[in-house]
Protein backbone atom coordinates (compact mmCIF):
# COMPACT_ATOMS: atom_id res chain seq x y z
CA UNK A 1 0.00 0.00 0.00
CA UNK A 2 1.45 3.32 -1.11
CA UNK A 3 0.48 6.63 0.49
CA UNK A 4 2.05 10.07 0.58
CA UNK A 5 4.03 9.02 3.64
CA UNK A 6 5.53 5.82 2.26
CA UNK A 7 4.98 2.17 1.35
CA UNK A 8 3.72 -0.65 3.58
CA UNK A 9 3.71 -4.31 2.55
CA UNK A 10 1.14 -6.63 4.14
CA UNK A 11 2.55 -10.18 4.28
CA UNK A 12 5.28 -11.53 2.03
CA UNK A 13 4.73 -15.21 1.30
CA UNK A 14 6.03 -17.88 -1.02
CA UNK A 15 4.02 -18.88 -4.07
CA UNK A 16 3.10 -22.55 -3.80
CA UNK A 17 1.35 -25.02 -6.08
CA UNK A 18 1.70 -25.21 -9.84
CA UNK A 19 5.08 -24.66 -11.47
CA UNK A 20 4.00 -21.40 -13.11
CA UNK A 21 3.21 -19.98 -9.70
CA UNK A 22 6.37 -21.32 -8.06
CA UNK A 23 8.44 -19.62 -10.77
CA UNK A 24 7.14 -16.28 -9.51
CA UNK A 25 9.24 -16.76 -6.38
CA UNK A 26 12.27 -16.03 -8.57
CA UNK A 27 10.83 -12.88 -10.15
CA UNK A 28 11.36 -9.32 -8.84
CA UNK A 29 8.72 -8.08 -6.46
CA UNK A 30 7.58 -5.21 -8.70
CA UNK A 31 8.46 -2.59 -6.09
CA UNK A 32 12.12 -2.01 -5.18
CA UNK A 33 12.49 -3.68 -1.74
CA UNK A 34 14.69 -0.85 -0.45
CA UNK A 35 11.81 1.58 -1.03
CA UNK A 36 9.38 -0.30 1.25
CA UNK A 37 9.14 1.33 4.68
CA UNK A 38 7.65 -1.54 6.69
CA UNK A 39 6.12 -5.00 6.49
CA UNK A 40 3.09 -5.90 8.61
CA UNK A 41 2.91 -9.67 9.02
CA UNK A 42 -0.45 -11.25 9.85
CA UNK A 43 0.95 -14.68 10.82
CA UNK A 44 3.81 -17.06 10.29
CA UNK A 45 2.60 -19.57 7.69
CA UNK A 46 5.05 -19.77 4.81
CA UNK A 47 2.50 -18.63 2.22
CA UNK A 48 2.42 -15.35 4.19
CA UNK A 49 5.99 -15.08 5.51
CA UNK A 50 8.19 -17.30 3.35
CA UNK A 51 9.47 -14.64 0.89
CA UNK A 52 10.67 -12.30 3.66
CA UNK A 53 14.28 -13.56 3.57
CA UNK A 54 14.34 -13.02 -0.20
CA UNK A 55 12.93 -9.50 0.32
CA UNK A 56 15.69 -8.79 2.82
CA UNK A 57 18.29 -10.37 0.54
CA UNK A 58 17.21 -7.95 -2.20
CA UNK A 59 17.55 -4.85 -0.02
CA UNK A 60 14.61 -4.38 2.37
CA UNK A 61 15.84 -2.91 5.66
CA UNK A 62 12.66 -1.72 7.37
CA UNK A 63 10.86 -3.22 10.36
CA UNK A 64 8.76 -6.41 10.16
CA UNK A 65 5.90 -5.79 12.60
CA UNK A 66 3.93 -8.69 14.02
CA UNK A 67 2.36 -10.20 17.17
CA UNK A 68 4.50 -11.76 19.95
CA UNK A 69 3.57 -15.41 19.18
CA UNK A 70 4.19 -14.90 15.46
CA UNK A 71 7.58 -13.36 16.21
CA UNK A 72 8.44 -16.42 18.33
CA UNK A 73 7.36 -18.84 15.59
CA UNK A 74 8.87 -16.99 12.66
CA UNK A 75 12.43 -18.18 13.15
CA UNK A 76 11.35 -21.82 13.26
CA UNK A 77 9.37 -21.48 10.05
CA UNK A 78 11.90 -19.47 8.06
CA UNK A 79 14.96 -21.51 9.08
CA UNK A 80 13.06 -24.65 8.16
CA UNK A 81 12.08 -23.12 4.82
CA UNK A 82 15.70 -22.20 4.10
CA UNK A 83 16.91 -25.63 5.15
CA UNK A 84 14.32 -27.42 2.98
CA UNK A 85 15.23 -25.32 -0.04
CA UNK A 86 18.95 -25.91 0.46
CA UNK A 87 18.40 -29.65 0.94
CA UNK A 88 16.12 -29.90 -2.07
CA UNK A 89 18.65 -28.05 -4.21
CA UNK A 90 21.47 -30.30 -3.00
CA UNK A 91 19.38 -33.44 -3.58
CA UNK A 92 18.40 -32.28 -7.06
CA UNK A 93 22.03 -31.62 -7.92
CA UNK A 94 23.11 -35.00 -6.55
CA UNK A 95 20.36 -36.92 -8.37
CA UNK A 96 20.46 -34.78 -11.49
CA UNK A 97 16.71 -34.29 -11.92
CA UNK A 98 16.67 -30.47 -11.88
CA UNK A 99 16.49 -28.55 -15.16
CA UNK A 100 18.75 -25.90 -13.60
CA UNK A 101 22.47 -26.55 -13.26
CA UNK A 102 23.25 -26.09 -10.53
CA UNK A 103 19.93 -25.96 -8.68
CA UNK A 104 20.01 -23.08 -6.17
CA UNK A 105 17.97 -22.25 -3.06
CA UNK A 106 15.84 -19.11 -3.09
CA UNK A 107 17.61 -17.96 0.09
CA UNK A 108 19.87 -19.32 2.79
CA UNK A 109 20.07 -19.33 6.58
CA UNK A 110 22.14 -16.14 6.77
CA UNK A 111 19.28 -14.35 4.99
CA UNK A 112 16.94 -15.58 7.73
CA UNK A 113 19.40 -14.29 10.36
CA UNK A 114 19.11 -10.77 8.95
CA UNK A 115 15.33 -11.06 8.53
CA UNK A 116 14.83 -11.89 12.21
CA UNK A 117 16.96 -8.92 13.25
CA UNK A 118 14.36 -6.71 11.57
CA UNK A 119 11.35 -8.19 13.41
CA UNK A 120 9.60 -5.88 15.89
CA UNK A 121 6.89 -7.14 18.24
CA UNK A 122 3.60 -5.24 18.59
CA UNK A 123 0.80 -6.21 20.94
CA UNK A 124 -2.67 -6.78 19.57
CA UNK A 125 -5.27 -4.03 20.05
CA UNK A 126 -2.51 -1.38 20.18
CA UNK A 127 -1.99 1.20 17.45
CA UNK A 128 1.48 1.45 15.90
CA UNK A 129 2.91 3.59 13.08
CA UNK A 130 4.34 2.15 9.89
CA UNK A 131 5.08 5.45 8.17
CA UNK A 132 4.19 9.11 8.75
CA UNK A 133 0.55 8.92 7.64
CA UNK A 134 -0.31 5.24 8.30
CA UNK A 135 -1.01 3.49 11.57
CA UNK A 136 -2.19 -0.07 12.18
CA UNK A 137 -3.38 -2.39 14.89
CA UNK A 138 -3.74 -6.16 15.02
CA UNK A 139 -6.81 -8.18 16.06
CA UNK A 140 -7.04 -11.94 16.74
CA UNK A 141 -7.97 -13.73 13.51
CA UNK A 142 -8.29 -17.20 15.10
CA UNK A 143 -6.40 -18.92 12.28
CA UNK A 144 -3.32 -20.15 14.16
CA UNK A 145 -1.24 -19.15 17.16
CA UNK A 146 -0.49 -15.45 16.84
CA UNK A 147 -2.56 -14.89 13.69
CA UNK A 148 -4.11 -11.46 13.24
CA UNK A 149 -6.01 -9.34 10.82
CA UNK A 150 -4.90 -5.74 10.37
CA UNK A 151 -6.89 -2.57 10.88
CA UNK A 152 -5.22 0.23 8.91
CA UNK A 153 -5.84 3.96 9.18
CA UNK A 154 -4.48 6.29 6.50
CA UNK A 155 -4.52 10.07 7.00
CA UNK A 156 -5.72 10.71 3.46
CA UNK A 157 -6.74 14.17 2.18
CA UNK A 158 -10.28 15.01 3.26
CA UNK A 159 -10.75 12.37 5.95
CA UNK A 160 -8.90 9.33 7.28
CA UNK A 161 -9.47 6.09 5.37
CA UNK A 162 -9.91 2.83 7.29
CA UNK A 163 -8.87 -0.52 5.75
CA UNK A 164 -9.13 -4.10 6.94
CA UNK A 165 -6.54 -6.61 5.68
CA UNK A 166 -7.88 -10.00 6.67
CA UNK A 167 -4.79 -12.18 6.46
CA UNK A 168 -6.26 -15.65 6.99
CA UNK A 169 -9.56 -15.75 8.87
CA UNK A 170 -9.93 -18.68 11.24
CA UNK A 171 -12.86 -20.95 11.94
CA UNK A 172 -15.40 -20.88 14.72
CA UNK A 173 -15.07 -23.56 17.43
CA UNK A 174 -11.72 -24.79 16.02
CA UNK A 175 -9.54 -26.96 18.30
CA UNK A 176 -6.89 -24.92 20.18
CA UNK A 177 -7.79 -21.55 18.65
CA UNK A 178 -10.10 -18.73 19.65
CA UNK A 179 -12.89 -17.56 17.38
CA UNK A 180 -11.92 -14.66 15.08
CA UNK A 181 -12.83 -11.28 16.54
CA UNK A 182 -15.47 -9.36 14.56
CA UNK A 183 -13.93 -6.67 12.35
CA UNK A 184 -14.62 -2.96 12.93
CA UNK A 185 -16.19 -0.78 10.21
CA UNK A 186 -13.93 0.10 7.29
CA UNK A 187 -13.87 1.94 4.00
CA UNK A 188 -11.90 -0.78 2.22
CA UNK A 189 -12.02 -4.52 2.90
CA UNK A 190 -9.25 -6.78 1.57
CA UNK A 191 -10.45 -10.29 2.37
CA UNK A 192 -9.11 -13.80 1.81
CA UNK A 193 -11.22 -16.26 -0.20
CA UNK A 194 -9.46 -19.61 0.19
CA UNK A 195 -12.71 -21.52 0.74
CA UNK A 196 -14.96 -18.93 -0.88
CA UNK A 197 -16.83 -21.42 -3.05
CA UNK A 198 -17.51 -24.17 -0.50
CA UNK A 199 -18.36 -25.10 3.04
CA UNK A 200 -16.47 -27.34 5.42
CA UNK A 201 -17.87 -30.64 6.56
CA UNK A 202 -20.01 -30.30 9.66
CA UNK A 203 -18.65 -33.56 11.06
CA UNK A 204 -16.94 -33.14 14.41
CA UNK A 205 -13.16 -33.47 13.79
CA UNK A 206 -12.90 -35.79 16.80
CA UNK A 207 -15.50 -38.14 15.30
CA UNK A 208 -13.88 -37.92 11.87
CA UNK A 209 -10.39 -38.58 13.21
CA UNK A 210 -11.64 -41.48 15.35
CA UNK A 211 -13.11 -43.18 12.27
CA UNK A 212 -9.98 -42.65 10.13
CA UNK A 213 -7.59 -43.91 12.83
CA UNK A 214 -9.62 -47.01 13.64
CA UNK A 215 -9.88 -47.82 9.93
CA UNK A 216 -6.09 -47.42 9.61
CA UNK A 217 -5.57 -49.74 12.59
CA UNK A 218 -7.66 -52.43 10.90
CA UNK A 219 -5.65 -51.99 7.72
CA UNK A 220 -2.54 -52.74 9.77
CA UNK A 221 -0.03 -50.28 8.36
CA UNK A 222 1.11 -46.84 9.39
CA UNK A 223 -1.05 -43.75 9.08
CA UNK A 224 1.01 -40.95 7.48
CA UNK A 225 -0.33 -37.52 8.35
CA UNK A 226 1.05 -34.70 6.24
CA UNK A 227 0.87 -31.75 8.55
CA UNK A 228 2.15 -28.25 9.01
CA UNK A 229 4.71 -28.44 11.82
CA UNK A 230 3.31 -25.33 13.45
CA UNK A 231 -0.34 -25.43 14.40
CA UNK A 232 -1.74 -28.44 12.60
CA UNK A 233 0.64 -30.89 14.29
CA UNK A 234 -0.29 -29.57 17.72
CA UNK A 235 -3.99 -29.84 16.87
CA UNK A 236 -3.60 -33.44 15.70
CA UNK A 237 -1.70 -34.58 18.78
CA UNK A 238 -4.14 -32.72 21.04
CA UNK A 239 -7.10 -34.53 19.44
CA UNK A 240 -5.32 -37.90 19.39
CA UNK A 241 -4.60 -37.51 23.12
CA UNK A 242 -8.29 -36.87 23.75
CA UNK A 243 -9.33 -39.94 21.71
CA UNK A 244 -6.83 -42.22 23.45
CA UNK A 245 -7.65 -40.89 26.92
CA UNK A 246 -11.34 -41.54 26.33
CA UNK A 247 -10.76 -45.04 24.89
CA UNK A 248 -12.14 -44.19 21.46
CA UNK A 249 -8.96 -45.33 19.69
CA UNK A 250 -6.27 -47.75 20.91
CA UNK A 251 -3.04 -46.53 22.46
CA UNK A 252 -0.83 -46.18 19.39
CA UNK A 253 2.75 -45.09 18.92
CA UNK A 254 2.79 -41.58 17.47
CA UNK A 255 5.92 -40.22 15.83
CA UNK A 256 6.28 -36.46 15.57
CA UNK A 257 8.81 -36.53 12.75
CA UNK A 258 9.70 -32.87 12.76
CA UNK A 259 12.29 -31.03 14.84
CA UNK A 260 10.38 -27.83 14.19
CA UNK A 261 7.14 -29.27 15.56
CA UNK A 262 8.89 -30.10 18.82
CA UNK A 263 10.28 -26.58 19.10
CA UNK A 264 6.95 -25.06 18.11
CA UNK A 265 5.27 -26.88 20.97
CA UNK A 266 7.45 -24.94 23.42
CA UNK A 267 6.24 -21.71 21.80
CA UNK A 268 2.64 -22.89 22.13
CA UNK A 269 3.19 -23.49 25.84
CA UNK A 270 4.68 -20.00 26.33
CA UNK A 271 1.53 -18.51 24.83
CA UNK A 272 -1.01 -20.82 26.48
CA UNK A 273 -3.29 -17.85 27.19
CA UNK A 274 -4.12 -17.82 23.46
CA UNK A 275 -5.45 -21.40 23.46
CA UNK A 276 -9.05 -22.59 23.52
CA UNK A 277 -8.97 -26.06 25.11
CA UNK A 278 -12.71 -26.59 25.43
CA UNK A 279 -12.62 -30.02 23.72
CA UNK A 280 -10.45 -31.56 26.46
CA UNK A 281 -12.33 -33.12 29.37
CA UNK A 282 -9.69 -35.55 30.66
CA UNK A 283 -7.26 -34.16 33.21
CA UNK A 284 -3.79 -33.57 31.73
CA UNK A 285 -4.80 -33.97 28.10
CA UNK A 286 -4.78 -30.27 27.34
CA UNK A 287 -1.57 -29.40 29.13
CA UNK A 288 1.11 -31.42 27.36
CA UNK A 289 2.15 -32.83 24.02
CA UNK A 290 4.31 -35.55 25.51
CA UNK A 291 3.17 -39.02 26.56
CA UNK A 292 4.82 -42.48 26.59
CA UNK A 293 3.41 -43.22 23.14
CA UNK A 294 4.40 -39.87 21.57
CA UNK A 295 7.89 -40.12 20.13
CA UNK A 296 9.80 -37.02 19.06
CA UNK A 297 12.20 -37.60 16.18
CA UNK A 298 14.59 -34.71 15.72
CA UNK A 299 17.52 -36.35 13.94
CA UNK A 300 17.61 -37.75 10.42
CA UNK A 301 18.70 -41.10 11.87
CA UNK A 302 15.62 -41.28 14.11
CA UNK A 303 13.43 -40.40 11.14
CA UNK A 304 15.00 -43.13 9.00
CA UNK A 305 14.46 -45.65 11.82
CA UNK A 306 10.69 -45.30 11.28
CA UNK A 307 11.25 -47.15 7.99
CA UNK A 308 11.59 -50.36 10.02
CA UNK A 309 8.21 -49.92 11.73
CA UNK A 310 5.31 -51.95 10.35
CA UNK A 311 2.38 -50.46 12.21
CA UNK A 312 -0.20 -49.77 13.25
CA UNK A 313 0.88 -46.32 14.34
CA UNK A 314 0.76 -42.66 13.35
CA UNK A 315 3.55 -40.64 11.73
CA UNK A 316 3.01 -36.87 11.64
CA UNK A 317 5.50 -35.12 9.35
CA UNK A 318 5.72 -31.90 7.39
CA UNK A 319 5.02 -30.34 5.01
CA UNK A 320 1.26 -29.93 5.05
CA UNK A 321 0.87 -29.75 1.26
CA UNK A 322 3.64 -32.33 0.68
CA UNK A 323 5.77 -29.78 -1.14
CA UNK A 324 8.90 -30.87 0.74
CA UNK A 325 10.21 -32.15 4.04
CA UNK A 326 10.32 -35.57 5.67
CA UNK A 327 6.81 -36.59 4.64
CA UNK A 328 8.13 -37.13 1.11
CA UNK A 329 10.53 -39.85 2.21
CA UNK A 330 7.77 -41.66 4.12
CA UNK A 331 5.43 -41.39 1.13
CA UNK A 332 8.07 -42.67 -1.27
CA UNK A 333 8.53 -45.77 0.88
CA UNK A 334 4.93 -46.47 1.91
CA UNK A 335 2.58 -45.30 -0.86
CA UNK A 336 2.96 -48.63 -2.75
CA UNK A 337 1.85 -50.54 0.38
CA UNK A 338 -1.98 -51.03 0.49
CA UNK A 339 -1.81 -51.28 4.29
CA UNK A 340 -0.78 -47.62 4.48
CA UNK A 341 -3.22 -44.79 5.13
CA UNK A 342 -2.36 -41.23 4.09
CA UNK A 343 -4.18 -38.51 5.99
CA UNK A 344 -4.49 -35.18 4.19
CA UNK A 345 -5.40 -32.28 6.45
CA UNK A 346 -6.40 -28.79 5.44
CA UNK A 347 -6.33 -26.92 2.16
CA UNK A 348 -4.25 -28.37 -0.70
CA UNK A 349 -3.34 -25.87 -3.40
CA UNK A 350 -3.68 -26.86 -7.04
CA UNK A 351 -0.48 -28.46 -8.28
CA UNK A 352 0.69 -29.70 -4.86
CA UNK A 353 1.21 -33.37 -4.10
CA UNK A 354 -1.58 -33.24 -1.55
CA UNK A 355 -4.04 -32.14 -4.23
CA UNK A 356 -2.69 -34.82 -6.59
CA UNK A 357 -3.42 -37.54 -4.03
CA UNK A 358 -6.90 -36.19 -3.30
CA UNK A 359 -7.63 -36.12 -7.03
CA UNK A 360 -7.03 -39.89 -7.13
CA UNK A 361 -3.97 -39.98 -9.37
CA UNK A 362 -2.48 -43.49 -9.62
CA UNK A 363 1.07 -42.18 -9.15
CA UNK A 364 2.76 -39.37 -7.23
CA UNK A 365 5.98 -37.78 -8.46
CA UNK A 366 8.59 -37.56 -5.72
CA UNK A 367 12.26 -36.69 -6.30
CA UNK A 368 11.99 -37.34 -10.01
CA UNK A 369 10.23 -40.71 -9.71
CA UNK A 370 6.58 -41.69 -10.23
CA UNK A 371 5.58 -43.59 -7.09
CA UNK A 372 2.54 -45.90 -7.42
CA UNK A 373 -0.30 -45.03 -5.04
CA UNK A 374 -1.72 -48.18 -3.46
CA UNK A 375 -2.32 -46.63 -0.03
CA UNK A 376 -5.73 -45.46 1.17
CA UNK A 377 -6.02 -41.66 1.04
CA UNK A 378 -8.29 -39.97 3.57
CA UNK A 379 -9.14 -36.32 4.12
CA UNK A 380 -9.74 -34.60 7.43
CA UNK A 381 -11.57 -31.36 6.70
CA UNK A 382 -12.45 -30.58 10.29
CA UNK A 383 -8.99 -29.16 11.01
CA UNK A 384 -8.88 -26.61 8.24
CA UNK A 385 -7.65 -23.34 9.64
CA UNK A 386 -9.54 -21.27 7.06
CA UNK A 387 -13.09 -20.04 7.44
CA UNK A 388 -15.39 -21.33 4.70
CA UNK A 389 -17.73 -19.06 2.75
CA UNK A 390 -20.48 -19.02 5.38
CA UNK A 391 -17.97 -18.47 8.19
CA UNK A 392 -16.55 -15.50 6.27
CA UNK A 393 -20.11 -14.18 6.02
CA UNK A 394 -20.56 -14.77 9.75
CA UNK A 395 -17.32 -12.89 10.43
CA UNK A 396 -18.46 -9.91 8.33
CA UNK A 397 -22.06 -9.85 9.55
CA UNK A 398 -22.75 -6.55 11.27
CA UNK A 399 -20.08 -4.63 9.37
CA UNK A 400 -21.47 -1.61 7.48
CA UNK A 401 -20.94 -1.92 3.73
CA UNK A 402 -17.37 -0.92 2.80
CA UNK A 403 -16.96 1.44 -0.14
CA UNK A 404 -14.59 -1.06 -1.78
CA UNK A 405 -14.17 -4.80 -1.35
CA UNK A 406 -11.25 -6.80 -2.75
CA UNK A 407 -10.98 -10.59 -2.63
CA UNK A 408 -7.49 -12.11 -2.54
CA UNK A 409 -5.70 -15.31 -1.51
CA UNK A 410 -7.98 -17.75 -3.30
CA UNK A 411 -7.95 -19.77 -6.48
CA UNK A 412 -10.09 -18.11 -9.20
CA UNK A 413 -13.16 -20.30 -8.68
CA UNK A 414 -12.99 -19.79 -4.91
CA UNK A 415 -12.67 -16.01 -5.24
CA UNK A 416 -15.59 -15.86 -7.68
CA UNK A 417 -17.66 -18.01 -5.33
CA UNK A 418 -16.90 -15.68 -2.43
CA UNK A 419 -17.82 -12.65 -4.53
CA UNK A 420 -21.17 -14.23 -5.36
CA UNK A 421 -21.76 -15.09 -1.70
CA UNK A 422 -21.02 -11.53 -0.55
CA UNK A 423 -23.42 -10.15 -3.15
CA UNK A 424 -26.12 -12.63 -2.10
CA UNK A 425 -25.65 -12.07 1.63
CA UNK A 426 -24.97 -8.32 1.77
CA UNK A 427 -25.41 -6.87 -1.71
CA UNK A 428 -21.69 -6.02 -1.81
CA UNK A 429 -19.80 -5.83 -5.10
CA UNK A 430 -16.30 -7.31 -4.85
CA UNK A 431 -13.27 -6.85 -7.08
CA UNK A 432 -10.93 -9.80 -7.67
CA UNK A 433 -7.50 -8.35 -8.50
CA UNK A 434 -4.97 -10.06 -10.72
CA UNK A 435 -1.25 -10.04 -9.92
CA UNK A 436 0.12 -6.67 -10.97
CA UNK A 437 -3.15 -4.73 -10.73
CA UNK A 438 -3.15 -1.46 -8.81
CA UNK A 439 -6.10 0.53 -7.46
CA UNK A 440 -6.85 3.96 -6.11
CA UNK A 441 -8.60 3.75 -2.76
CA UNK A 442 -10.54 6.51 -1.11
CA UNK A 443 -13.74 8.35 -1.86
CA UNK A 444 -13.45 7.66 -5.60
CA UNK A 445 -14.58 4.30 -6.96
CA UNK A 446 -11.93 1.65 -7.39
CA UNK A 447 -10.36 1.60 -10.83
CA UNK A 448 -7.50 -0.66 -11.95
Amino acid sequence: MESEGGRVLFDCGLFQGERALRRRNWQPLGVPPERIDAVVLTHGHIDHSGWLPRLVREGFRGPILTSPPTADLLGLLLYDSAKCQMEDAEYANRKGYSKHHPALPLYEEHDVDQTLRQVEVVDRETWFETCSDVRCRLHDAGHMLGSSYVEVEVNAPGRPQRLIVSGDVGRYDAPLYNDPLPPPPCDVLICESTYGDRDHSQVDPLDELEKIVNEAVKRGGLLLAASFAVGRTQQLVYLLRILIASGRIPELPIWIDSPMAVEATHVFRRHAHEHDLSEAHEEGVAEALSAPWVRMTKSAEASKAINHEEGPGVVIASSGMMTGGRILHHLKRRLPDPRTTVLVTGFQAKGTRGRTLLDGNPTLRIHGRDIPVKAAVRRLDGLSGHADRHEIVRWLTGMPAPAQVFLVHGEPTAARGMAKQLETSFGWKATIPAIGDSFEIGDAAAAP
